[in-house]
């Protein structure tokens, strides 16, 4: 099978970060993804800085092992990454700090990358996220985006039983396990606010399938029971405001309605429920469900330690990634896969409703 060669930008720590769990499914033979690991960049851990900070010396393990049993080359800086070779085909995969992706997608634009997979949200600002895709574009770089829930099976399965009960509303309820005694690190390090981050998936699931746009939104309502707006100080002294829990409706001009929840300590699924016209629970899908329990477990015996919220998304994030490489393999659209006009109207979408649900919860 013809492989993709990847140029992964951001691994950060072992067992903790998103970067470096995308390296381990591209690396295991069970995920089958048509990619090989090539390169990896990260600024940080190689930076004088970084080389003593807390999971470095983790980071130096795993560069050594890679480095000995495959071959993967490390390096500082993307613009240090060899041009890529006539006849292969590059992605590169951004898994770094929000604010640091404007740059990052430069650079890897900057070394012939064929296409680029980009985690959430791709950048802090509309304006910023605008620029990077017409950059892309005026060179025909394809760019792919983590919304791994526009793949997942409870999204298909709600969809699918909403449109077959005529006059349902659907939610979809995206839980973290945080505890309540760690919002205050939760909001200084996702600073970019709930809807910028922890929410912005489902926001791409109201884009994507609903038609969700600014333009088109008639109303949004916040439900007050459920939701809650606070302000913490973080480790740094400053101060946050951000929602703890979340719930509202939007309601779009062509008549289509879909409400969201989001709850920072609220477990670690996701989950899609369908309600009938007087609110009336018909079915709730889950994220992850019982044919996902056996790829979770293998996840898990085969690299412990890591974050739980890795094990959860493993299933989805190895679709996504066989989708994008796929697509890129046989030149041919990843089915599903979010591109970054759904990305850019998402974030604009989350921009419009922030203020104003922060004004409906005082």
């Amino acid at each position: 099978m013809s492989e993709v060669s990847v140029v992964l930008v951001g691994c950060g720590a072992p067992l903790k970060s998103m970067g470096w769990y995308h390296a381990t499914q591209i690396l295991h033979e069970g995920c089958d993804i048509a990619a090989r690991l090539d390169f990896i960049v990260e600024p940080w851990y190689m930076s004088p800085a970084g080389a003593k900070s807390p999971g470095s010396a983790e980071f130096a393990e795993f560069k050594k092992e890679l480095e000995a049993t495959k071959g993967v080359k490390f390096f500082s800086r993307v613009e240090d990454v060899p041009s890529v070779e006539n006849g292969v085909k590059r992605l590169a995969i951004i898994s770094a700090r929000t604010s640091d992706n404007p740059s990052l997608f430069a650079s890897c634009l900057g070394i012939g990358c064929h296409a680029i997979f980009l985690e959430k949200p791709g950048a802090t600002s509309v304006s910023e996220l605008e620029s990077m895709r017409d950059k892309a574009k005026e060179l025909g770089v394809s760019v792919f985006m983590g919304f791994n829930k526009n793949v997942s099976k409870f999204v298909s399965k709600t969809r699918e039983y909403a449109k077959s009960h005529p006059g349902s509303n659907v939610t979809f309820l995206h839980n973290n396990n945080y505890e309540e005694s760690g919002l205050n690190e939760c909001f200084e390090r996702n600073a970019e606010g709930m809807l910028k981050n922890m929410a912005i998936h489902e926001l791409a699931l109201a884009v994507t399938f609903y038609g969700v746009s600014v333009d088109n939104i008639a109303s949004v309502e916040a439900d007050k029971d459920f939701s809650q707006c606070k302000t913490l100080e973080g480790s740094s002294g400053k101060a946050f405001t951000d929602f703890s829990t979340l719930k509202f409706t939007i309601k779009t001009l062509d008549n289509k309605e879909i409400s969201i929840a989001a709850d920072r300590c609220g477990g670690d699924d996701s989950v899609g429920i369908v309600t009938d016209s007087e609110g009336k629970e018909l079915v709730r899908f889950t994220m992850p469900d019982d044919e996902d329990a056996a790829t979770i477990k293998n996840a898990e015996e085969r690299i412990a330690g890591a974050m739980p919220y890795f094990y959860v998304q493993s299933p989805d994030y190895e679709t996504l990634k066989k989708r994008v490489a796929k697509a890129i393999v046989n030149s041919e659209s990843a089915e599903g896969v979010a591109t970054i006009d759904v990305a850019v109207e998402t974030l604009k979408v989350a921009e419009y409703l922030t203020p104003i649900l922060m004004e409906q919860l005082k």
